[in-house]
């Protein structure tokens, strides 16, 4: 798995929306990945309260799901977002870093399912929540192990 998370943190790097967001890798392996964003101003959506956009939390919780299906034993090193459902629950608060911890619950042939959660400091009240479906294709990549 080592040389997977190795793959899965330069293909992040190399994203440039992840680049550009800060996002860096904190967890990954067993169809699980945790993402970061530290709180910047230049990605504030509302300057009256320092709020951040809710598109930057979204493209956290979509990488972070993308790796999640990356890191799953039955999925290839490649992955495309078919669909992602986000429910806003509330502000991040400002000044805090929101975290997108991501988890591959099920994989088919084709397409991997994953449920991802957002949180900044108070991780007993979600930013966030998700659930969403990626497609793979099974001949991109051998097959690292059975579901």
């Amino acid at each position: 798995m080592d040389d997977i998370a190795r793959r899965a943190r330069q293909f992040i790097e190399a994203l440039p929306h992840a680049r550009a967001l800060g996002m860096r890798l904190e967890g990954f392996g067993e169809g699980r990945a945790t993402l970061a964003m530290d709180y910047d101003a230049r990605f504030v959506g509302d300057p009256r309260t320092g709020v951040i956009h809710g598109g930057a939390v979204s493209a956290l919780m979509d990488t972070a799901s993308g790796a999640a299906v990356m890191s799953h034993p039955a999925a290839p090193a490649a992955t495309a977002t078919i669909d992602l459902r986000i429910d806003y629950m509330r502000p991040a608060t400002p000044g805090q870093a929101i975290r997108a911890k991501a988890e591959c619950y099920h994989v088919t042939r084709t397409v991997a399912f994953i449920r991802v959660l957002a949180t900044d400091d108070d991780e007993t009240r979600p930013v966030a929540a998700a659930t969403g479906a990626f497609t793979f294709d099974q001949g991109a990549a051998p097959k690292r192990g059975a579901q």
